[in-house]
């Protein structure tokens, strides 16, 4: 943790709007696990990993969920004006999101199991050169399938990431044909002590988030050939 926040964030989205569409759509896949994670938080109130302080309160978690809801609104309308190099308010409003809210949202709301994930898919090196966000999509992913969450909120969450060009499978995030044992470490590292996927209401084991990422994988891979 850094000892004082800062005096001043800036972000001038006509560069944004000049720069590789990529990295605004993967700043998109980080924020879009800021409601979930915290939302978690909140179920389970233990309290918050990033502080060691209480659960989130209740403007925590509605940051957390103005993030969502820009996200969906604007994403995708902001994505199509990036790749025309152009400034909307989509752009802005999704800068905001992914910038502001998601900042608020995830140190005042915490983490759970996304980030978890993508922490675990560093384990394996085929994963190295896909970009933070894109791995937190995913993990997003895999959350909702852990935690049992609605089919309606797992499949709002997969066709945002197919609009926006958001991974929703394995092969998505450079694994092709991984091994169970590839899983299986990544599982492991993923729920190592310390890790903020125990962040959950209810204990999670390797063995969890090991048939999780598999079962978000088939979900995803199956959604995107019936979206193609």
């Amino acid at each position: 943790m850094l000892p004082t926040n800062p005096d001043c964030v800036l972000v001038d989205t006509a560069i944004i709007a000049k720069a590789p569409i990529r990295f605004l759509v993967s700043g998109m896949g980080d924020a879009l696990a800021t409601f979930w994670e915290a939302d978690t938080c909140a179920k389970s109130c233990k309290p918050n990993a990033l502080t060691g302080e209480a659960p989130p309160t209740l403007a925590a978690v509605a940051i957390a969920r103005l993030c969502y809801d820009t996200l969906l609104e604007h994403g995708y309308f902001a994505k199509l004006a990036v790749e025309k190099g152009v400034v909307t308010p989509s752009v802005e409003a999704v800068v905001e999101a992914n910038t502001l809210l998601s900042g608020l949202g995830f140190e005042s709301g915490g983490l759970a199991a996304s980030h978890a994930v993508h922490n675990g898919f560093t384990a394996l090196e085929a994963s190295h050169g896909k970009l933070h966000g894109e791995k937190v999509a995913f993990g997003t992913l895999t959350q909702l399938v852990l935690e049992g969450r609605p089919s309606e909120d797992i499949y709002d969450v997969l066709d945002f990431c197919l609009k926006v060009g958001l991974p929703v499978c394995l092969e998505d995030i450079g694994l092709t044909n991984p091994t169970r044992e590839e899983i299986r470490l990544v599982a492991e590292a993923t729920t190592a002590e310390g890790e903020t996927i125990h962040a959950t209401w209810f204990p999670v084991t390797a063995g969890m988030v090991e048939d999780a990422i598999w079962a978000a994988d088939a979900l995803g891979s199956e959604y995107k050939e019936d979206m193609s």
